[in-house]
């Protein structure tokens, strides 16, 4: 059992305490002391010798180390009894033996506890049947109660030792998982925030630069349409730091304070007439097209749309060439909804599977059992495709495109 073997390595004497030690030193002299008193009624009228003192002091003084080597103890305080009885009818450590078997069960297996108390059976019988008493059986059984008894109490005691183990491993268990699942949690918050400031960062940064080059080239000619630019870039800027804010506020947030104090709301499907608008101002010409009827779409998922238009459209702000065109639609099916993103832009796009937005992209819609293909289109550009289960559930990985 492991739990006795943890007992016995805390009971090794470089792990006992000071209050250990003279407990059973307290236990030895008074085992001794209670079978004193037998050498008296060998001979009343003359009392023991020294050598048996002496003797009956070997027999008990093992019981000091007792909780160390209980089955050492146990054979020793047993052998010795022996030739002690045999030299000396009255000269019986009865307790010392009770005190051992009880040591034995409460730190040992219990095949050897049942194997010293059929000893200590046996050499008792044993000791009674070569007195010279006619009533022996009486004294048999009340001494058998008495091993009964120890053995009882010692299983008894090491079934709840055992026990207080098996509760306290749980709980080291239940708090290490604690401390594990804590842990997962903080992992997946620092990988969700770094993907929500990928896209906020890149999506407004990638609309300030193409508007500041935008204003460059109007600046000699036109210095008005310059002016009118350079504003949208400090209202994207502002906007952009508007949402780092948001999103890192809730790691400032004061103990007590609500999460969703002072937050305004994760971007929706509402938000996407903003968001191309943006994009249009930044000299993209996007068109948004939706079919169907739009059901009751979960947050998460109308969050993963946002994010996922506003990464394609981002990349084609910054692939796609002078004189792109892009469009986004929206395909509401029963349980699913589809979404496309594509330009006949004629610059560099990013290979398929380089960069995180890319990688962001298929953790977002991979989460609510979707799958995502990117890729070149024909004659020109580049295209988007998702599909995301509305119901959170598996898809066949069919292709989207």
């Amino acid at each position: 059992m492991p739990s006795m073997r943890m007992l016995r390595q805390a009971e090794c004497p470089a792990n006992r305490t000071a209050g250990r030690w003279a407990f059973d030193a307290l236990v030895t002299v008074v085992a001794w002391g209670l079978a004193v008193p037998g050498l008296f009624h060998s001979e009343p009228h003359s009392p023991p010798g020294p050598a048996a003192f002496v003797v009956l002091a070997l027999v008990v003084a093992p019981l000091l180390v007792r909780r160390i080597w209980p089955l050492p103890v146990f054979g020793w305080i047993l052998a010795a009894s022996i030739p002690a009885f045999l030299w000396n009818r009255h000269l019986v450590a009865g307790v010392a033996l009770l005190i051992a078997l009880y040591t034995v069960a409460t730190l040992q297996s219990r095949r050897d506890t049942l194997a010293c108390a059929g000893v200590l059976e046996l050499a008792l019988v044993t000791a009674l049947l070569l007195s010279d008493g006619g009533d022996w059986w009486f004294a048999a059984i009340f001494l058998s109660g008495m091993i009964a008894a120890a053995l009882g109490l010692g299983l008894y005691f090491a079934t709840r030792r055992a026990y207080l183990a098996e509760l306290r491993d749980r709980a080291d268990r239940l708090e290490r998982e604690r401390d594990q699942q804590a842990a997962l949690a903080v992992a997946a918050e620092r990988t969700r925030i770094a993907r929500e400031m990928h896209d906020i960062v890149a999506h407004h940064l990638t609309v300030m630069i193409t508007l500041s080059e935008a204003a460059v080239a109007a600046s000699a000619s036109s210095p008005e349409r310059a002016t009118d630019v350079m504003s949208s870039v400090s209202a994207t800027g502002r906007r952009a730091l508007a949402d780092t804010r948001r999103l890192l506020g809730v790691l400032r947030q004061p103990p007590g304070q609500d999460p969703g104090e002072g937050l305004h709301p994760v971007p929706d499907l509402a938000q996407l007439d903003a968001l191309i608008e943006q994009v249009r101002s930044a000299g993209l010409d996007t068109t948004l097209e939706i079919h169907g009827s739009a059901p009751d779409v979960p947050a998460g998922v109308q969050l993963t749309v946002y994010r996922l238009v506003q990464e394609a459209l981002t990349n084609t702000l910054k692939h796609g060439g002078p004189g792109a065109r892009a469009t986004v639609r929206l395909r509401y099916l029963p349980g699913e909804l589809l979404v496309d993103i594509d330009d006949d832009g004629a610059g560099a796009a990013a290979p398929a599977g380089v960069g995180g937005g890319l990688l962001g992209m298929r953790e977002r819609v991979h989460a609510y059992g979707g799958d995502v293909q990117a890729g070149p289109r024909t004659p020109g550009g580049w295209k988007v495709s998702a599909r995301l289960h509305l119901d959170g559930g598996d898809l066949d990985g069919g292709d989207t495109a």
